[in-house]
């Protein structure tokens, strides 16, 4: 069978890994990237499948059980008005990662297919386009996001389109690059000279063979928009209650922090550093994996 092998270079090399596994295992070999998914799986669990377990009422308020600290009775004490902190991480945390992953999401998918018609159709529609794209990203996201959160009262679903309508500029940009290096490849060549339009060439071609560029941008999107989420609910203009995230939980917090009751800001800070360093380390990885495929 080896022998076989050596003399078919076809065989030897449709026997071996392919591009996934290859790519895959480059992801495996960088540390970071593995603890960063692992502490994004453990997240996610905490989240969504931690309520379950450890069950607390996070609408009503517990006069006698004001400013705890933490105990066997409440793991990470309680808050102003008697919420169990673990609790309230768990319910926070629902919410800055949905609305993250979310909003990440939605950027990427508008992002994509801006860049993608403005680098294949190029001429003066691609200078229009990006025009636009330029003119976005002079104006800070965060100045956009107070801006709008002044003007309304942002709810869940608000905030994952405010969040992906401001941030998908710069993944268009990424996406257009790569689309620009691929429309003059072979394949999507015979496709047009053999009358198919430009929609079945971006869908067909253009896009498949970017996932690279749209994957590694997705984390990093995600990554942006849990802090952004964070930012503007620190600053008050986040979720209303009784319904909060980590970065409202820290707004509520500081004051109390200074009192020492330190398990009032410490865990939600800490989530917050520790999902968005999370997904920056699997954008990192997939990037060097994704690359090595590429050679």
């Amino acid at each position: 069978m080896s022998t076989l092998l050596q003399s078919t270079p076809e065989l030897a090399v449709a026997a071996g890994p392919t591009g996934g596994s290859l790519a895959w295992r480059r992801f495996r070999r960088n540390r970071l990237a593995v603890i960063g998914l692992a502490v994004v799986i453990f997240f996610v669990l905490f989240c969504f499948v931690g309520p379950l377990v450890y069950h607390t009422d996070q609408t009503r308020t517990d006069l006698h059980a004001i400013n705890l600290a933490p105990s066997a009775g409440h793991p990470l004490g309680t808050d102003a008005v008697g919420h169990d902190q673990l609790g309230r991480l768990m319910y926070g945390g629902t919410v800055s990662l949905m609305v993250g992953i979310a909003a990440g999401l939605l950027a990427i998918v508008i992002g994509m297919v801006w860049g993608s018609t403005a680098g294949y159709l190029g001429g003066w529609v691609e200078t229009v386009m990006m025009r636009v794209v330029d003119a976005g990203i002079a104006i800070p996201a965060l100045f956009i996001l107070l801006v709008i959160s002044a003007i309304s009262t942002p709810h869940v679903l608000g905030l994952i389109v405010i969040l992906g309508l401001v941030s998908w500029l710069v993944p268009s940009r990424l996406i257009r690059a790569e689309t620009l290096t691929l429309k003059n490849r072979d394949y999507v060549l015979t496709l047009r000279a053999f009358g198919g339009g430009h929609t079945r060439a971006i869908g067909r071609h253009i896009l498949p063979n970017s996932i690279s560029t749209i994957v590694v941008s997705a984390t990093f999107q995600i990554a942006d928009a849990i802090l952004l989420v964070a930012y503007v609910s620190y600053l008050g203009l986040g979720v209303q209650a009784p319904q909060t995230d980590w970065g409202g939980m820290l707004s509520q917090g500081l004051d109390a922090a200074y009192a020492g009751r330190w398990w009032l800001i410490v865990p939600p800070g800490v989530a917050i550093i520790l999902v968005v360093c999370a997904f920056n380390a699997i954008g990192d990885g997939l990037r060097d994996a994704f690359a090595v495929r590429g050679r």
